[in-house]
């Protein structure tokens, strides 16, 4: 069920978490959601705009908005490093869009259908449909999950890891001979 947009990073990363349990379809998030972000840029960066005489991507104001609100989540440090990862992708499509219309589109719908085909991948060792099915803002949640989990290999957040771990339980290779749904 949808909830607000505007819960806790907390709140957030539990309820994404119980969708990403088998650590196979995590890893396929690292691909695959990464791939998406870069995608959504190549195929926004076309589109400008004049802001107080600065031209201005499409790309970059999804960005900015996406940042203001990972940044208000309640976890600055997750939030920030959230940023920089989208903006790192931001920066790295951007030259993608300078180039015929053929290339920019193969670039950005190839990367995003093979960015969401490797999610597919992921939820079928999971056993569940993905996060944002029941809640759209899943959408804005995974590369949030994606770079917390990379920050959580690290040794930062272990208590909103232990957290995610005691509401959503233990990540696990689940049993494809015997699958329990």
């Amino acid at each position: 069920m949808a909830a607000s947009p505007f819960r806790s990073a907390l709140e957030l990363m539990v309820q994404y978490a119980r969708y990403h349990r088998d650590r196979r379809n995590i890893a396929t998030h690292f691909i695959g959601i990464p791939m998406i972000v870069f995608a959504i840029g190549i195929l926004l960066a076309r589109a400008h705009f004049n802001v107080g005489g600065l031209s201005l991507s499409a790309a970059w104001a999804v960005w900015g908005l996406s940042a203001l609100w990972y940044l208000s989540r309640g976890n600055l440090v997750l939030g920030a490093a959230t940023v920089a990862v989208n903006a790192l992708l931001m920066a790295l499509a951007e030259p993608f869009a300078a180039g015929s219309t053929a290339s920019w589109l193969g670039w950005g719908v190839g990367a995003f259908a093979l960015g969401w085909l490797i999610q597919f991948v992921g939820h079928y060792y999971e056993g569940k449909k993905p996060a944002f099915v029941d809640d759209l803002v899943g959408l804005l949640v995974g590369p949030m999950f994606v770079v917390a989990e990379a920050l959580f290999s690290t040794g930062w957040g272990r208590s909103l890891l232990a957290e995610i771990e005691r509401q959503a339980g233990p990540t696990h290779i689940r049993d494809l001979a015997s699958p329990v749904a």
